[in-house]
């Protein structure tokens, strides 16, 4: 493995601070295991940010991508397991940054239901909690932006048989925008908690081929 591409999205709704485009920013140009990190901050829009981050993945040619986002309201870092064929973002009051409130719509029309990660997610998780970080599997990616660009990566690289292993991280609020009025009791985690974590999952990427068949404990549910 010589190279692991990064996606954070930027800013939207009650998210002034997106811990997810931070976390891609600390960690651009950086080496784990030997790898060369190469991220890009995406737009937090329908469809764009897939069309972008296939422009990034042909241009980078990279061996795997970890996408990050944030998902308010966890405690842990989540690693996703399941990217559903699904948008609903006016369940949660929420447009995307161009003004799009989608509803029930496809994000690949005819597309198969769902696409599982082929990031090894629970050594992933194994090697956050070893470390020191809270984490869990998570089986419920939302239906907002990051579900989507998770479902339109795997279904890209899905259709054209590339190489590339892909999965999703979600973050939580960070501190400053927990404090927040709308956001008032939110959990939260510090960036440092939060780079400390995603470049443990990135070291897990590289070091398994295949998952970790290990059992372990998961008090998260959803």
């Amino acid at each position: 493995m010589k190279k692991i591409f990064v996606t954070g999205f930027e800013a939207f709704g009650n998210t002034p601070v997106n811990p997810a485009e931070l976390v891609a920013r600390h960690i651009d140009g950086s080496q784990i295991c030997d790898v060369d990190i190469v991220s890009k901050v995406i737009p937090n829009t329908f469809f764009k940010c897939i069309d972008t981050v296939r422009e990034a993945l042909d241009e980078e040619q990279p061996d795997a991508v970890v996408m990050l986002g944030e998902f308010g309201g966890r405690s842990m870092l989540t690693v996703e397991r399941i990217a559903q064929n699904m948008n609903d973002g006016v369940r949660y009051g929420l447009q995307d940054n161009a003004g799009q409130e989608l509803q029930g719509d496809l994000t690949v029309t005819g597309g198969p239901v769902a696409y599982y990660a082929t990031l090894p997610i629970r050594a992933m998780v194994l090697a956050m909690r070893k470390a020191g970080i809270p984490a869990d599997i998570s089986d419920a990616a939302g239906t907002f932006c990051c579900n989507h660009l998770m479902y339109g990566i795997l279904h890209h690289i899905a259709i054209n048989n590339l190489k590339i292993r892909a999965g999703w991280i979600h973050i939580p609020h960070l501190p400053e925008v927990a404090a927040l009025d709308d956001n008032l009791g939110a959990p939260s985690m510090s960036l440092s908690t939060s780079i400390d974590g995603v470049r443990a999952g990135i070291q897990a990427v590289c070091a398994h081929s295949e998952d970790s068949t290990e059992p372990f404990v998961s008090r998260f549910q959803i």
